[in-house]
């Protein structure tokens, strides 16, 4: 059992530009650009605010947003106008808060995706709109094949033949209906979601919600189907090269630089799509091989950046990447919180006495090993791949 020490502060929110998080290393703020995308002009404009006003690193999310932190609060309102200028900022904190989309870096116009993004704004942003949990979130994933289905989303949209099928994240079946239908379809569902008592002193997920409450009978009308697994990569797609970054860290001067040469799409995978190239760009930040080991670790902020975190994780996590067996990913997280992965893996969680080692879990799980070390931690490695190899 962990000490109680150990448990971090849960803010049951996320950050945004509109209602900035304090930290240790100053105010992170939040921005979601519409669609997942940056026109050349908005990076450009971002990759200069961020040199001016923040860290000159920015951070990609597994939402698909992009993160200023450093921020003095002394410096925020300038930062906000210049996001403002941008195009890059909601009415208001309560509009922001609630508009979570995240979209398949793959989409095009012709599958619906923009269409329903936009009716989905509107709605969000209407007077009537629900009051949702900071933490719920919509995934839109029209392509051929789903790709967000390990992506956290509480209401999902899918393609299913000429139609799109509206879910629940956790349910098995959902509504399949016209492309022009979907969005009111999902804000009927997430109506549903307030009315039955998903909402818990402001936090809640539909996932949760279901385990006690049935769905209304529109969602139960079409089964999802089963679909392969999605493994993200780097290399060329459809809509354009994507590339990777360590940790999902961004310099600036390299966003400038791509922002030179084309539209950017921020993936769920902490990388980009640089839409319409077909070669990647000899930038030395960017991962470009899709055997790099770097793609399979995935390392919050940690200390002393984060006021959570009990311990550094980005050198860890860039140690412990080499060491990995083929086929193995990492999350190296400085709470128990698990932020920058939450899903079931080698995880390693930082405590006061060194490291918790959870061989297959999430940073809440019971750990396999405490108190480790780099050394320590290699150690484990090299015993278990001795006596139980990865296959």
């Amino acid at each position: 059992m962990r000490q109680a020490i150990n448990a971090p502060v849960i803010q049951g929110w996320c950050p945004g530009a509109l209602r900035p998080m304090p930290s240790g290393d100053g105010l992170v703020v939040r921005v979601r650009p519409t669609l997942g995308r940056l026109t050349p002009l908005q990076a450009q404009g971002l990759a200069g605010l961020a040199q001016q006003y923040a860290s000159p690193v920015l951070e990609l999310t597994s939402r698909a947003n992009l993160q200023l932190r450093g921020v003095c609060p002394d410096s925020y309102p300038a930062l906000i106008n210049g996001l403002r200028s941008l195009g890059l900022l909601d009415e208001r904190a309560d509009v922001e808060a609630r508009r979570n989309l995240l979209l398949s870096p793959f989409w095009i116009d012709a599958d619906g995706t923009p269409a329903i993004c936009e009716a989905l704004n509107l709605a969000l942003a209407a007077p009537d709109a629900p009051t949702l949990p900071s933490k719920f979130g919509f995934a839109i994933d029209l392509g051929a094949q789903p790709v967000l289905r390990d992506a956290s989303a509480d209401i999902r949209l899918e393609c299913l033949g000429d139609q799109v099928l509206v879910y629940a994240d956790g349910a098995t079946t959902g509504a399949c209906v016209p492309l022009a239908q979907a969005a009111h379809s999902a804000m009927e569902l997430a109506r549903w979601f307030v009315a039955s008592g998903g909402v818990v002193n402001g936090r809640g997920r539909m996932a949760s919600l279901l385990q006690r409450q049935a769905l209304p009978a529109p969602f139960t009308t079409s089964r999802i189907p089963e679909a392969p697994a999605h493994t993200s990569t780097v290399g060329p797609s459809a809509t354009g090269m994507v590339v990777g970054l360590e940790f999902g860290q961004l310099p600036a001067e390299t966003l400038h630089q791509l922002a030179a040469l084309a539209p950017l799409r921020i993936t769920p995978w902490r990388g980009l799509v640089l839409e319409g190239l077909h070669t990647a760009p000899a930038l030395p930040e960017l991962i470009t091989q899709p055997d790099d080991a770097r793609l399979r670790v995935a390392a919050c902020t940690g200390a002393p950046g984060c006021t959570q975190a009990l311990g550094p994780t980005r050198a860890l996590a860039r140690f412990l990447a080499p060491l990995l067996p083929a086929g193995r990913t990492a999350h190296v997280s400085g709470c128990t919180k698990g932020c920058a992965h939450h899903g079931a893996t080698l995880t390693l969680v930082a405590s006061e006495a060194g490291y918790h080692l959870i061989d297959h879990g999430t940073a809440q799980s019971t750990p396999d090993a405490t108190g480790l070390d780099a050394a320590g931690i290699a150690a484990y490695l090299e015993q278990q791949r001795l006596h139980a190899p990865y296959v």
